[in-house]
C-alpha cells in the first residue's frame, strides 16, 4: 500500500469536492453532507482545516483567493493542483483495487469472545442481529427513496455496499449463534468448564 503524504481518508474528500471546482472549507463540509458522504468518511470542522492544512503544505492544494459574504469573516477557496489530481486518481485507484487488513470493532470482540459464557455470547449476537434487522430496513428505505429521486447509482454505490455487508453481518451472525447453542463451534460443556475455571481463577 503507498504510504500517502496526507492518509486521512478526509484529504480524498477535499481532493474530490475540488476536482470539481475551487471552494472554501465550509462549502466543502456542506457539499459532503449533503450528499451523505459524511456516512462513509469522519468529518468535522476541527479535522477538515487540518487535512486542509496539511493539502495545501505537500501542493496538493493551493489557496485561490478569500472571499466575505455580508459580515461573515474572510474565507479561503482552495483550488486542486495538477499533483493533487493525481493523488486523488492514485489513492482512489488503489482503494478500488487493493484489499487492505481493517480492524473492526466486531473482529476485535469475536476474537476475545471465548472470556464469556457461551449462552451470553449467543444472546449478545442475538442483540447485535436486532440492531442490525434495524439498520437494514433502514438502509434499504433510504436507498427506495433515492432510487424514485432518480440519483444515478454511482452516487448510493458506496450505500449499497455497506447494505450487503450488513446483510452478510447479520446472516452470518444469526448462524453463529445458532451453532453455539447447538454445541457446534465448541463443546457446550466443555465450554463452560472452561469458563467457570477461568472465573474462578479471578475470584
Amino acid at each position: 500500500m503507498t504510504k500517502r503524504k496526507v492518509s486521512n481518508p478526509l484529504a480524498l474528500a477535499v481532493l474530490a469536492c475540488l476536482l470539481e471546482r475551487p471552494m472554501h472549507p465550509y462549502e466543502m463540509a456542506t457539499t459532503l453532507r449533503e450528499r451523505g458522504k459524511d456516512q462513509s468518511i469522519k468529518l468535522n470542522y476541527g479535522s477538515l482545516y487540518t487535512v486542509v492544512e496539511a493539502l495545501q503544505q505537500h501542493e496538493l492544494i493551493v489557496a485561490q483567493e478569500t472571499e466575505r459574504e455580508g459580515r461573515r469573516p474572510e474565507r479561503t477557496v482552495y483550488r486542486l493542483t495538477n499533483a493533487g489530481r493525481m493523488e486523488l486518481i492514485d489513492w482512489i485507484s488503489e482503494l478500488l483495487s487493493t484489499p487492505t487488513k481493517e480492524y473492526t470493532r466486531f473482529e476485535a470482540g469475536l476474537s476475545l469472545a471465548g472470556v464469556l459464557p457461551p449462552e451470553d455470547i449467543a444472546a449478545l449476537l442475538d442483540q447485535r442481529s436486532r440492531a442490525l434487522d434495524v439498520e437494514i430496513a433502514q438502509m434499504r428505505t433510504a436507498l427506495q427513496f433515492f432510487q424514485q429521486q432518480g440519483l444515478q447509482r454511482i452516487f448510493v454505490v458506496e450505500s449499497e455496499y455497506v447494505l450487503a455487508m450488513r446483510e452478510a453481518e447479520l446472516a452470518w451472525t444469526r448462524k453463529l449463534a445458532d451453532e453455539i447453542r447447538s454445541g457446534e463451534v465448541w463443546n457446550l460443556a466443555e465450554w463452560t468448564a472452561h469458563y467457570r475455571a477461568m472465573d474462578q481463577q479471578t475470584r
